[in-house]
């Protein structure tokens, strides 16, 4: 998966890049347990706009904003910066219905796991 074809990261792994960034933070957080919790989050939509190439060996870093905090669903928008540049390759978005992991329902977001997504949350003014 590090370069496609045409020489640069294929479009496909910017979402992958999204997912892992969003879940990575959640876990490093502790308020995400991907192999025993109670609570998972599904996506249910997403979307990409790309402004420039990221290619290997180029140093991805992601930013992540909460842009709408619901009941139980989460809209993330990522930004996705190359080496040291200030201005995103690529920003995109994608929105978590968090389920009761058993039976696949919408379920409140967890206390903890509301309490840290405010942290990053966009000022709404």
């Amino acid at each position: 998966m590090d370069n496609d074809i045409y020489g640069h990261m294929n479009n496909v792994v910017h979402y992958s890049l999204f997912d892992t960034a969003v879940n990575g933070w959640l876990i490093e957080k502790g308020v995400l347990d991907i192999h025993a919790g109670d609570q998972i989050g599904l996506v249910v939509e997403t979307g990409c706009r790309y402004f420039s190439e990221l290619a290997f060996p180029d140093v991805v870093t992601a930013g992540i904003v909460v842009t709408k905090l619901g009941t139980s669903s989460v809209r993330y928008e990522v930004g996705l910066f190359r080496n040291d540049e200030q201005l995103a390759a690529a920003e995109g978005f994608f929105v978590h219905v968090y389920v009761d992991r058993a039976t696949r329902r919408p379920r409140a977001l967890a206390d903890g796991l509301r309490e840290t997504l405010k942290r990053i949350e966009a000022d709404p003014s």
